[in-house]
Parts: structure tokens; C-alpha cells; sequence
């Protein structure tokens, strides 16, 4: 294996591989070291909302493959990772924050005697994200849609707080932590191939997620072969994407 590759190496290196080579097995523990650094990823107001499924088993794959719709990316991998999100998890998460302040401010510390960050961070935590994150079969989310349009017209106020906009938030933090590991990977050498073509229902049931977790994407791990990457990369003009204000 070569030497580890820079970010900018890594990123030019990092192509969506669709055929992996069979006798080039990976290292798990490196696969692991990858999707240990997914989680460094930023995420919205650090709530790390999501799961990582590692699939090292040849068995469990070859039954996921079909769930993907054999697509080549997923019937030659060596390993597959599946990016789950847990939305339901905000309560657990907004205390494990909560109990980090405890090691950064003390325990205890009595509301006159607080820092001002300290003042903010624990409102945060004990407040404002159980309204953002509390719903009830979507009416609540309504009339705090409602509130919020009021509020609005007199100041700058955050607006997604519905059920769907709090999905999206857990869905766009996962893509992150997605990328970090493949953009580790590919420093390693290694190559991936995000997937969003499959039955995630099946998916699920298989390896035993709960109802209310959702699958933001399964990466496909392995080593390139000559015919893994389907052609040259094509990307639209950066000038016709890029707008400077």
C-alpha cells in the first residue's frame, strides 16, 4: 500500500468504483479507522444524529446485493458501510451534550453563577433543541411552523422545524460524516461507491435496524479494478457553478 495521501490527492483520487477487484482483500481495521474519522464530520448543533453499519460478512452482503439491485458496485464488494440516520435519538444525544457540559462547566453550578456560555449552551441543549426536535404525528411540528411565520415577520428566526425539515437536517449531517469516510478511504488507497439505487426496507429488516431509522446511503468498499471507474470524470463548468457576491 502507498503512502497516505493528502486531502487535495485524496479528493482527486476519490472516484465512484463500480467493479472491484476479488483477490484484493481490505483491512477491516483500516475500513474502521475510516469510519472512525466519518464521525469527526460536522454536524448539526452536534447532535450526531446517525448510525454506521459495517458489513464485513460475504454472507450478509451477497443477500444485501440483490437488495441494491445487483449492481456491480455492490455484487463485487469486499465490504459494504450503511449510513443510518437517528432522528429518533435527539433526546439521548441532547443529554450526552448536557452531561459534556457537566465536564466543561462543573456540575451544578448554580443559574447566578454561570458563565454566559455556559447560560447559552445549557438553554441550547435543554430547550431550544426539544423544540426543534419534538414532534407529535406531525401536528406540533404544524403549529410551531405557524409560530415561526409570525415571529418571522419581525425579526430573523430559524425556520425549519417541522418533522420534514428536522429529517433533512439528519440526512444532510450523514452525507457528511459520508464523505469524510470516503475521502479517508481514498487516502488509504482505498475505493468507494455511495449508493442510493436500493430496497432500504429490505435492507433494514436484514440487519435489523428499527422502523424509524432511515438509510441516507450504502458506500461499497473495495480496490479498483481496470474497469471499476466507468470512464473520465465529467463535472460542469466551475464557472457556470460558482458565484461570487
Amino acid at each position: 500500500m502507498s503512502k497516505e495521501k493528502t486531502v487535495s490527492e485524496a479528493i482527486n483520487y476519490r472516484r465512484s468504483v463500480r467493479v472491484f477487484d476479488a483477490e484484493k482483500p481490505l483491512d477491516k481495521n483500516i475500513v474502521k479507522k475510516c469510519i472512525a474519522q466519518a464521525v469527526l464530520a460536522p454536524n448539526s448543533s452536534n447532535m450526531q444524529l446517525w448510525e454506521f453499519y459495517h458489513i464485513t460478512s460475504k454472507e450478509v452482503i451477497e443477500k444485501i446485493a440483490p437488495f441494491c439491485f445487483n449492481q456491480n458496485a455492490a455484487k463485487t464488494a469486499q465490504q459494504l458501510v450503511v449510513f443510518v440516520t437517528r432522528k429518533d435519538a435527539w433526546k439521548k444525544r441532547a443529554k450526552a451534550n448536557l452531561k459534556y457540559m457537566d465536564t466543561v462547566f462543573g456540575e451544578n453550578n448554580p443559574k447566578p453563577e454561570q458563565s454566559n456560555r455556559e447560560k447559552v449552551a445549557r438553554n441550547y441543549y435543554g430547550k431550544i433543541i426539544p423544540f426543534a426536535y419534538a414532534e407529535f404525528l406531525g401536528i406540533l411540528g404544524f403549529f410551531k411552523y405557524l409560530m415561526i411565520l409570525v415571529i418571522g415577520l419581525f425579526k430573523p428566526i430559524y425556520r425549519e422545524v417541522r418533522k420534514s425539515d428536522m429529517r433533512i437536517v439528519a440526512h444532510k449531517t450523514c452525507g457528511l460524516a459520508a464523505q469524510n469516510f470516503m475521502i479517508s478511504m481514498a487516502s488509504e488507497g482505498y475505493d468507494t461507491c455511495p449508493m442510493e439505487g436500493s430496497d432500504t426496507w429490505r435492507v433494514k429488516k436484514l440487519i435489523g435496524l428499527p422502523l424509524v431509522a432511515e438509510i441516507n446511503m450504502i458506500v461499497s468498499c473495495g480496490i479498483r479494478t481496470e474497469k471499476g471507474v466507468y470512464g473520465d470524470r465529467f463535472r460542469i463548468p466551475f464557472e457556470d457553478v460558482y458565484k461570487e457576491i
